[in-house]
């Protein structure tokens, strides 16, 4: 479950939506993820080591995310996130926001955490929803158990 800081300003555009991008990794929910996604431009994100990884299209977002959905299920995986500042901002049928969290990943008894930042491209949809755009996440810094 997607918990947050209690100076996180919840009221915040897209902040909902964001908890459930998040929310989606951690239940490993591609269908709803994939609704919630149209990655235009790709995304860089972070693989379970804390490596970059840079998808490009669409055809290699589904791959990915399939890919690190059954490799945490077979690493017999638990991740979670914890949002430490959230801000963000609408200009017409765009937005954005920068999201500050650290992933957490247990495994084999052991509790890692990355800290990292995000930003996240967001665009109004023409029935007025709204869908990520780009995600391009950055670890800042790592805690690997012992």
């Amino acid at each position: 479950m997607t918990t947050y800081s209690p100076h996180t300003q919840v009221e915040m555009p897209f902040f909902e939506q964001t908890c459930q991008l998040f929310t989606c990794v951690e239940k490993h929910d591609f269908e709803t993820l994939s609704q919630l996604c149209d990655d235009d431009f790709g995304i860089v994100d972070i693989a379970p080591d804390g490596s970059s990884v840079v998808i490009r299209d669409r055809a290699g977002w589904e791959q990915w995310f399939r890919h690190l959905f059954q490799q945490l299920d077979e690493m017999q995986a638990r991740t979670y996130t914890h949002i430490e500042d959230y801000r963000s901002l609408v200009y017409g049928d765009m937005g954005y926001c920068a999201v500050e969290f650290c992933q957490h990943l247990e495994v084999g008894g052991q509790h890692h955490k990355f800290y990292c930042v995000v930003t996240i491209i967001w665009k109004k949809m023409p029935d007025g929803s709204w869908k990520e755009s780009r995600w391009h996440c950055s670890v800042v810094r790592r805690e690997l158990a012992a």
